[in-house]
Order: structure tokens, then C-alpha cells, then sequence
């Protein structure tokens, strides 16, 4: 389910139509849908990674991958990936695939973010809400 469509949401602060998909920005976090199809490496990402830095600046905050959406992320830029934001303190994966959640235990074992998987975007809501509360 797109967060469009999710009733329970914050306030809705920006939203922002990149090339690799759209960011939906809150007060604390980001929630990002990509693109079907969509190959991630840090060329493409590079817009996002500007857009969210620039909106959080140095404040903690959290990200939302709600994975709507079948893509792939180059994980040989991992390390580009986790240095690229030094305030991430929360990355929820929003995925109910099985196939999904093979891929979110591969990608752990390249990106160094406090990283959980949920089936409800709710769900990862609350505990990015969580996370940022006992990081600050």
C-alpha cells in the first residue's frame, strides 16, 4: 500500500518526484517509494540522498523504504550508501514478500543502519518513532 493511500499518517511536510521514484518527508523521517524496475547506485540516488539531507540537516531522523515496487540497489556502493547519512538513526524496510525479505537479509549484511523489517507501514512507523526517541 502506497502511503497515499495510508489514512494514520503525520503531517505531510514536502514531497518530492525524483528520477528513481518519490520521498514523502515528515518531521522526523522520510518515506521513499522507488520505482518498478529501478537499478539504485549512488549516481541515480544522488538527487534523493541532497533532497533528505538537506531537509534534515544535522537532526536525527529516520528512513522509510516502503517497497511497493520490485527494484534493486547496487550493494558494491554500500559503503558510499552508509556513509552518506551520518544522522540516519532508523532504516525501516516496509515489505510482506517473501522474496523481499530474503533480499532485506542480504542487504544487512552491507549497510550498517539500525535496519528492521515490517509488513504494515505502521508498523514501521511506531518503531522508527521509537528509535529516534531513545537515539536523541
Amino acid at each position: 500500500m502506497s502511503i497515499t493511500e495510508y489514512n494514520n499518517t503525520p503531517t505531510l511536510l514536502d514531497y518530492q518526484e525524483v528520477k528513481i521514484g518519490e520521498l514523502y518527508f515528515f518531521e522526523k523521517y522520510v518515506v521513499s517509494e522507488f520505482n518498478e524496475g529501478v537499478h539504485i547506485d549512488m549516481k541515480n540516488f544522488r538527487e534523493s540522498a541532497i533532497l533528505i539531507n538537506s531537509h534534515f540537516n544535522n537532526r536525527p531522523f529516520g528512513v522509510i523504504s516502503n517497497r511497493i515496487n520490485n527494484y534493486s540497489i547496487d550493494l558494491s556502493n554500500s559503503e558510499q550508501f552508509n556513509n552518506c547519512f551520518p544522522n540516519l538513526k532508523a532504516y525501516a524496510v516496509v515489505c510482506d514478500s517473501l522474496f523481499g525479505r530474503g533480499v532485506f537479509e542480504v542487504e544487512n549484511r552491507f549497510f550498517k543502519y539500525n535496519r528492521q523489517i515490517f509488513k504494515k507501514l505502521e508498523d514501521a512507523m511506531q518503531w522508527v518513532e521509537k528509535s529516534l526517541e531513545t537515539a536523541i
